[in-house]
């Protein structure tokens, strides 16, 4: 069977305004602009699907105006959708507040998607060469994380456990991510967020923590802006280069980044190939407005072909 990226995250709908500056508290702005998206974990899902990686969604999605949303745009992308409409409640919500630096700030709410069961993942039958995707704000929903880890623990072997743990989790002593990290074989993060997690002030030093915190043939991603990204696995660091645009709304980078590089390693590209392609689908995504606007394939080829 061919791989799948089977996303175990949160679908939601962005509400994006673009603002000149932040208000302050209890002040008040005009939006330069504003729209509904969806985002999320849509984002990188709809990165991989562009890429060529056969996508599934295990989350759950709401009975309303923002779970018919949702669903139309995982539609549109080939994504496909497994879990039962949550007909207790809709789809969550975030704000997503775009500022002229390109900077993005969030606040966010929690619907549907913020529930799981074990009855909802038992729906797939993950196969050696899937991609299991975790986000750390799945284990910071009450409702979702026991069965989800309890799931992931047992994965099959040759199942590759990939985890971003986004802004949230940001210590590895927690109960749930001592729980997980020895199956995690991919972390993927950005550099503040994994300095912040390991406690360390350079990248060195947060790549060597990391290989001692994950399973020793575990592959560490940092992603590091327009410098490119820094990859460690078996002791060994190297960085790939970036690839410089003028940014125009970083949000959702990471999110493409994360699934051009899935898509890359499932086509059996080196880690640092699918890294490359995924500096390339990141950068082209930040020259875009909105949260899913990574590139397709045939974008990131054009560019390659070019040197």
């Amino acid at each position: 069977m061919p791989a799948r990226l089977l996303y175990t995250g949160q679908v939601v709908i962005d509400l994006v305004m673009g603002l000149d500056h932040l208000p302050a508290s209890g002040g008040d702005v005009l939006a330069r602009s504003a729209q509904f998206e969806t985002g999320g974990g849509f984002n990188t899902m709809a990165a991989a699907a562009r890429n060529g990686l056969a996508t599934v969604y295990l989350g759950r999605h709401g009975q309303g105006r923002f779970g018919d949303l949702a669903r139309h745009a995982m539609a549109v992308e080939g994504i496909e959708v497994l879990a039962a409409v949550d007909t207790s409640q809709d789809t969550g919500l975030s704000v997503a507040l775009i500022e002229p630096s390109a900077e993005r700030s969030f606040i966010s709410y929690v619907g549907a998607e913020g529930g799981l069961s074990s009855a909802d993942l038992a729906s797939v039958t993950p196969s050696a060469g899937d991609y299991v995707f975790v986000s750390g704000y799945s284990l910071l929903h009450p409702g979702k994380v026991e069965c989800l880890l309890e799931w992931v623990l047992e994965l099959p072997q040759g199942c590759t456990v990939v985890f971003d743990p986004g802004p949230l989790i940001d210590k590895p002593d927690a109960p749930a991510m001592q729980r997980l990290l020895p199956r995690i074989d991919l972390w993927t993060c950005n550099r503040e967020e994994a300095e912040r997690f390991t406690g360390c002030a350079h990248v060195e030093d947060a790549m060597a923590r990391f290989q001692q915190l994950l399973d020793p043939d575990a592959l560490t991603l940092l992603r590091d802006g327009p410098q490119g990204c820094w990859l460690g696995q078996g002791g060994r660091i190297e960085r790939v280069p970036g690839h410089a645009v003028t940014a125009l709304d970083t949000n959702g980078a990471g999110d493409a980044h994360a699934g051009v590089m899935l898509a890359g390693l499932a086509r059996g590209l080196s880690p640092a190939q699918a890294a490359r392609r995924a500096n390339i689908g990141a950068a082209l995504a930040v020259t875009r407005w909105g949260p899913a606007t990574a590139p397709l394939a045939s974008e990131i080829d054009d560019i390659l072909s070019q040197g």
